[in-house]
């Protein structure tokens, strides 16, 4: 996911008057206590991905919790919106944005591990790159030993086959019990309204995963947590033009509405933290 500028808390506040149809409640905004020495790891496919969970990894950073963003692919397949030439000159443009963002969430550099970008499922090319990539999830899981992780699901949220592979080389984790990894996995949701204003002319993909019972863990964020995520996403240039992200984050605003929701991986137990 992807955005770009407005600047100023004054300009955020009235973004949120025009783009909420009802003010969070101040129960759903109250910060949960229990951040401090937790870790949150997110573990996803391109270094525009962070954007569906932005608020929630500003939030946690905030309230003391060491977050990192662990991102698979090298990015130099994507720029929809640059004259940067697919390749090394784009991976490189994408790994300076994906810094741009973890600095304006206030969480850790990036941890990149340069992947070609979408070829993870690339079996005949390199049949080996699959069992690379789970290697070194788990080693940087291993390292970081996370309290919880948020992925993707099976969906990959936009259907994207690297998002749906990370996903799953995740939740293998897990299921394994691979040193590290903890059952704490949440998956990332984008709203069907957002795809459909990043791209009016498609619209969404079939089959998305509807707002539903599946999206059980309903995490609160503060106006500031949103305005460290529009900032976040206004470092992904090559992604996201200005009338991008003027177009597509207060739909997202508007959805989310305080609350951004995730579903867990192994349970359907409804909660409003990570940690607990």
């Amino acid at each position: 996911m992807r955005i770009r500028t407005v600047s100023t808390v004054a300009a955020l506040a009235a973004l949120l008057l025009s783009t909420s149809d009802a003010a969070p409640s101040p129960a759903l905004a109250r910060p949960a206590a229990g951040a401090a020495g937790k870790t949150l790891v997110a573990v996803l496919a391109h270094g525009d991905d962070e954007g569906p969970v932005a608020p929630v990894l500003a939030r946690y950073a905030r309230e003391g919790a060491q977050v990192y963003l662990v991102i698979a692919t090298d990015g130099a397949q994507g720029g929809s919106h640059t004259t940067i030439p697919r390749g090394p000159e784009l991976a490189r443009a994408r790994a300076d944005e994906a810094r741009c963002a973890a600095s304006a969430l206030g969480i850790n550099p990036p941890i990149l591990l340069g992947f070609p970008d979408g070829k993870l499922g690339d079996f005949v090319g390199d049949p080996s790159l699959l069992y690379r990539l789970t290697q070194r999830v788990a080693d940087e899981l291993r390292r970081l030993r996370p309290d919880a992780v948020i992925t993707w699901g099976p969906d990959g949220a936009t259907g994207h086959a690297d998002h749906r592979l990370v996903g799953d080389v995740v939740t293998q984790l897990a299921r394994a019990g691979a040193p590290g990894v903890p059952e704490r996995v949440f998956f990332a949701w984008i709203p069907a309204e957002g795809m459909q204003a990043m791209n009016p002319q498609r619209g969404a993909p079939p089959l998305l995963v509807p707002q539903s019972k599946y999206l059980s863990v309903r995490v609160p964020y503060t106006p500031a947590d949103l305005e460290a995520g529009r900032r976040s996403m206004t470092c992904h240039r090559t992604q996201y033009s200005d009338d991008v992200v003027q177009r597509v984050f207060p739909v997202h605003a508007r959805v989310w509405n305080g609350v951004v929701p995730l579903a867990p991986a192994f349970s359907t137990a409804a909660g409003n933290d990570l940690f607990h």
